[in-house]
């Protein structure tokens, strides 16, 4: 496949990381978790104390953070200045307060400028929420993944489980609606469909339905 640019966007745990980083993988496509780079940002700015409502105080800690991705089996690996951060990204109080520091101007512009540095070349699979949007309004393939509360949830507590975390079904549930608001009404790049973006819902289905489905909708999308 020529080397193109494919942006896959949508709510927490509708399934794009999975489904992103498998397309790569059978693409032979560079992943690009923007999701991870938010995340890396607001557990550097909780362990260095900071109010999270302090714009100014996140936005003068940005310099301090270098953030570096490796290959991993079966996650890929996420670092914040050289430590592996992979699963403390991915902590409650992460995933609670990610949406107020994303929605901070100068924080996107920084990772908006990075993940575009990325994927100037092509030939990458990169999904956020405001990808086909913001990032890559030019991408030849945009996908929007939806998927209900409850089941999004239930997902988010599965791979808890897996990995020892302590956290309840209710309280992802709750999380993550509070999430789905925040991204969908914050000032700058909410989360929304792009007009030319196909919208796929993943409830119900198996992540090798989902990467069909998806691998489909490419090859509709490139022969028209």
């Amino acid at each position: 496949m020529n080397p193109i640019q494919i942006a896959i966007d949508g709510p927490a745990s509708a399934g794009k990381s999975t489904i992103a980083k498998i397309l790569a993988t059978d693409l032979n496509f560079v992943y690009v978790d923007t999701g991870a780079m938010y995340r890396t940002v607001t557990l550097a700015a909780i362990r260095a104390g900071i109010k999270l409502t302090d714009e100014a105080a996140v936005v003068a800690l940005l310099p301090e953070i270098d953030i570096s991705f490796k290959p991993g089996n079966p996650v890929q690996r996420v670092f914040l200045n050289d430590e592996e951060v992979t699963d403390d990204i991915r902590s409650v109080e992460v995933t609670a307060n990610v949406s107020a520091v994303s929605a901070y101007g100068d924080v996107r512009t920084a990772m908006t400028d990075l993940q575009r540095d990325i994927a100037a070349a092509g030939g990458v699979v990169m999904d956020g929420r405001d990808i086909g949007t913001t990032v890559l309004p030019d991408a030849e393939v945009k996908i929007f993944l939806i998927a209900s509360v409850h089941e999004r949830a239930v997902r988010r507590f599965k791979e808890n489980q897996a990995k020892g975390m302590a956290t309840t079904l209710e309280e992802l549930e709750t999380a993550i609606e509070k999430r789905d608001y925040l991204d969908s009404h914050r000032e700058i790049s909410p989360l929304q469909k792009a007009s030319d973006a196909t919208e796929l819902d993943t409830t119900g289905l198996s992540i090798q339905e989902v990467v069909a489905e998806v691998k489909r909708i490419i090859e509709n999308k490139l022969r028209n």
